[in-house]
C-alpha cells in the first residue's frame, strides 16, 4: 500500500485509521529517515487510541509504556543503539508479546529481536515543497495477522 500525504493532518489520519483496527499483540515498524515523521504517525495512533498525555519520541530512554482502555502501547525508538544492533542483550523482544501493540522506530537496527508478524510503515520526503510536509507512505506485511491488517486498512483508507 502506497500513498502521498500532505501535511501532518493526513499523516495522522492514516494512523488513526489503523489505530481503529490494530489488536493486542501487533507490532507496527515505523522506518525513515530523521524528520521523515515517524514521531507524528506515532502521535496520530495514539491519540486515536484515547491517550492522552504528551507522545514524545523515546530516542534516549528506548521504550516509552503508554496505557489504553484494551491493551499497552509500547513505543520504542531504537536509533541509538546504531548498525551495530546493539539491542541483543537488552530483552526488547519482551515488548513483543499478545497482551501489547509496539511501535518501533529504526527497526532495522533490531531486525533480529524483530517478531517475523509485523506491519511495516516507511515513510520518506518525496518533495521539497514550501510546507516541506509532502511524504510517500508505503505499508508493508509480512506474516498473517500484519497481512489482515494491511488488507483492512486498505478498505479502510481506500489504499493501494
Amino acid at each position: 500500500m502506497r500513498m502521498i500525504v500532505n501535511n501532518l493532518e493526513e499523516t495522522q489520519k492514516i494512523a488513526a485509521d489503523l489505530a481503529n483496527l490494530v489488536q493486542a499483540g501487533d507490532t507496527i515498524l515505523l522506518d525513515g529517515e530523521l524528520g521523515a515523521g515517524k514521531t507524528t504517525f506515532t502521535q496520530g495512533f495514539a491519540r486515536a487510541l484515547g491517550i492522552k498525555r504528551p507522545l514524545r519520541s523515546p530516542t534516549f530512554t528506548l521504550v516509552r509504556e503508554y496505557q489504553t482502555t484494551n491493551f499497552p502501547l509500547y513505543h520504542l525508538d531504537v536509533y541509538r543503539l546504531g548498525e551495530e544492533g546493539g539491542g541483543d542483550e537488552l530483552g526488547l523482544e519482551d515488548y513483543f508479546n499478545a497482551d501489547s501493540v509496539s511501535f518501533v522506530e529504526w527497526s532495522q537496527y533490531i531486525e533480529a529481536q524483530l517478531p517475523f508478524d509485523a506491519l511495516k510503515v516507511s515513510l520518506e520526503r518525496v518533495a521539497d515543497d514550501t510546507t516541506g510536509l509532502q511524504r510517500m507512505i508505503t505499508i508493508s506485511a509480512r506474516g498473517e495477522r500484519s497481512t489482515a491488517l494491511l488488507k483492512q486498512l486498505q478498505v479502510t483508507t481506500n489504499g493501494n
